[in-house]
């Protein structure tokens, strides 16, 4: 397992059913989370939602093919990695995907261990180099560890408060609503809008009063300072 990996989120976005399920679940093994898509279309709307640090995709996929969705994630995202998988060396294709800015193109039938080895170099390459988020004088986070520090001291934070700063730094100075949040931070368990006051009050408690910024009726936000 990659170091590097295990702190990401990954997105993967195949029509092929049995080939998505087998390959998330490798990914789960490799990665934090893993979130999967059938389609280009549902790919870049997910990708929307849970803005994944790395995107791996399949061309040829109906509705919205791969390159379109890269196009679109790459308009939203440019710094964000994207790997298109093919059965097929098509110049055209290829050639599209280097004019977008895909970061590799891999052909099927796929070898897992240079797959993920690769995935691993893509990944410390470029999102090391902006790994380290100034949020004010005092705050830094460290979206590769996923480590909030203060004054160079880590803050100890457990695994859904990180999953909470770690969203409202994806999108600094820009409210995360509600519903976001629950989906992010809660995946599949019912949480009421009293239970994420407590919480948030639990990591303020753990920073200071100012970190997390209320938004009343919306949601939450960190400012940069």
């Amino acid at each position: 397992m990659s170091e590097i990996l295990q702190n990401l989120t990954i997105l993967f976005v195949e029509d092929e059913n049995e080939t998505r399920k087998l390959m998330e679940d490798v990914l789960k093994y490799e990665f934090a989370k893993v979130i999967v898509a059938q389609n280009g279309d549902e790919g870049l709307k997910k990708f929307k939602k849970y803005t994944p640090d790395i995107v791996v995709s399949d061309i040829a996929m109906p509705i919205l093919d791969g390159l379109d969705m890269s196009k679109a994630i790459k308009e939203i995202s440019p710094s964000t990695p994207i790997v298109l998988l093919s059965a097929y060396s098509e110049k055209e294709k290829l050639l599209k995907a280097i004019e977008l800015g895909v970061d590799k193109y891999i052909l099927k039938p796929i070898d897992m261990d240079e797959f993920l080895l690769s995935l691993a170099h893509i990944a410390s390459s470029k999102i090391s180099s902006t790994c380290i988020v100034d949020i004010s004088k005092e705050y830094k986070f460290d979206k590769t560890k996923r480590i909030l520090i203060k004054k160079d001291k880590e803050i100890t934070l457990t695994k859904k408060e990180l999953a909470f700063v770690s969203l409202l730094v994806k999108r600094l100075g820009t409210v995360v609503l509600h519903e976001e949040i629950k989906d992010v931070v809660w995946i599949g368990e019912s949480v009421t809008e009293a239970a994420i006051r407590t919480f948030v009050k639990r990591i303020r408690d753990k920073t200071d009063e100012r970190f997390i910024k209320n938004a009343p009726g919306l949601g939450y936000k960190i400012d940069i300072e």
